[in-house]
């Protein structure tokens, strides 16, 4: 039997979830969520609201001839999905990038991660909570960068609804290996990686970074609550990254071991 323990850090569809947890019970982070929360319910219902009048009857016409009485569900999923990638593109546009980054790092700050954090903002050494000490970042701070391919991918798989049964699960899990090495643009940053070094790191997590992905998008898709858990979704990935850096850490300061043969367990 192998004497390697789990490692939680594989199992990274439940990062989304722990982040939300996380979020509930670190007060620090209220704040940053608290400055967003009028826009965000008003901006998040006022799109959904106009959908699910407007499109939602129609869509479930439509889908009825491929479907049946299925349609009811895979219209709900369309409308739902359509709602998140309008109100992700607008409010990631005007509000919530730098709110993404502030989240991330106030985590690995109270993680131990200050030194990571460091080489790209300041860090106020006073006493206080992690979010108050985040000073003016020294370089380009981004969560996850614009990319029009991927908006355009999310709307070219959104007919995939149409399937029945198999439709939507195929939706979201072809979205979310899109979308969920995204959720790490940050750390990526921190480390400084190269564009090929953040692809070989992608390429060794790929189906993490899918999980990961695939549940962050479900999460987003429940409104009016799409940005909020876009936050706690933040929060869940630089728990993770906390982790990787955990694990990096103690596999520099450990002897090589059998040519290094457990190299990749501990690579970013």
């Amino acid at each position: 039997m192998s004497s390697r323990t789990w490692d939680p850090t594989r199992a990274a569809w439940l990062y989304p979830l722990r982040g939300i947890h996380y979020f509930a019970t670190h007060r620090f982070l209220w704040p940053l969520f608290k400055a967003r929360l009028v826009p965000i319910v008003l901006l998040s219902s006022f799109v959904y609201f106009l959908l699910f009048f407007f499109t939602y009857l129609p869509q479930v016409a439509f889908l009825a001839i491929f479907q049946g009485a299925g349609s009811w569900v895979s219209g709900a999923f369309l409308v739902l999905g359509e709602g998140a990638a309008i109100v992700a593109a607008l409010f990631e546009a005007f509000f919530v990038d730098e709110t993404l980054v502030d989240v991330f790092d106030s985590v690995l700050v109270n993680e131990g991660q200050e030194q990571l954090v460091l080489a790209s903002r300041v860090i106020y050494p006073e006493a206080g909570d992690p979010t108050s000490r985040l000073g003016t970042p020294t370089t380009s701070a981004v969560y996850a960068p614009f990319s029009l391919r991927q908006i355009v991918e999310f709307i070219v798989l959104l007919p995939l609804n149409f399937i029945p049964v198999a439709g939507t699960p195929m939706f979201l899990i072809l979205t979310g290996y899109r979308a969920g090495p995204f959720h790490h643009w940050r750390y990526f940053q921190l480390l400084d990686f190269t564009k090929q070094e953040r692809k070989a790191s992608v390429s060794r997590r790929q189906l993490q970074y899918t999980t990961f992905g695939t549940v962050a998008l479900i999460l987003q898709l429940i409104p009016p609550f799409s940005m909020l858990f876009l936050i706690t979704t933040a929060a869940g990935a630089a728990l993770w990254a906390s982790e990787l850096e955990q694990k990096r850490q103690l596999a520099s300061q450990r002897p090589t071991r059998l040519g290094d043969a457990y190299q990749d367990d501990f690579t970013v």
